[in-house]
């Protein structure tokens, strides 16, 4: 490179430094390589899957529990099989972990957690919120749920049982909840668009008017 070319060429910015990586960071790049190089997937196949994991939002877990709502035969085959019912609307779902769809019922609220980490139907939701990976939620979903659900503004009554659903490395979860009222004669999409994310966890339940939801416990320390 000639003395004219260095001065025109731009120094990488601090934006452009890769942040240090984490001994998971290296892990990860290590057992990546690995398998790219002994031909268990390709590189390509990697970058799709990602693409894939990007494009995953909570509207393609909405789809399922508004067609359920309004197709009784679909929700009886989401409640047995989660993963085809996805896979009959459409959606992709691109790991291997079956999808287990638990329906509330009026005498029965269910919750979803990962006790171990962050386990979470990604296909269907995208990615976790920072509070679902806390530990101050993993513990206190377990031991208090009521009390936690409170705090997010979901009152569940007495009489209700509320069961815990603990996400794992061969199993995903999704709360299919009961359609709110003043829903009648609402199409299909009009459905999906207020079933949020938190509704599928089991922290929020639907209404004809959606709400924003955050836990304000979700800096709390465990």
């Amino acid at each position: 490179m000639s003395a004219g070319d260095h001065a025109t060429t731009p120094h990488p910015t601090a934006d452009d430094v890769p942040e240090t990586l984490d001994e998971f960071d290296v892990l990860e790049a290590a057992v990546r390589e690995l398998a790219i190089e002994h031909g268990y997937f390709s590189a390509a196949d990697h970058r799709q899957w990602l693409e894939w994991m990007d494009a995953a939002t909570p509207a393609l877990g909405a789809r399922i529990v508004a067609r359920a709502w309004v197709d009784p035969s679909y929700r009886e085959r989401a409640i047995a099989n989660g993963t085809a019912a996805a896979h009959e609307i459409g959606i992709t779902m691109y790991d291997r972990d079956p999808l287990i769809v638990m329906p509330d019922t009026p005498a029965v609220h269910n919750l979803i957690v990962c006790t171990l980490c962050s386990c979470y139907p990604r296909a269907v939701l995208g990615l976790p919120p920072d509070w679902y990976k806390s530990p101050s939620y993993r513990k206190r979903a377990v031991r208090w749920p009521r009390a936690l659900l409170a705090e997010f503004g979901t009152i569940i009554a007495p009489e209700v049982e509320i069961r815990v659903h603990d996400s794992n490395a061969n199993m995903r979860y999704i709360v299919l909840p009961m359609r709110p009222e003043g829903t009648d004669g609402w199409s299909e999409e009009q459905l999906a668009a207020i079933v949020t994310r938190d509704c599928m966890i089991g922290v929020a339940l639907p209404t004809a008017a959606p709400v924003a939801c955050d836990w304000p416990g979700a800096g709390a320390q465990a």
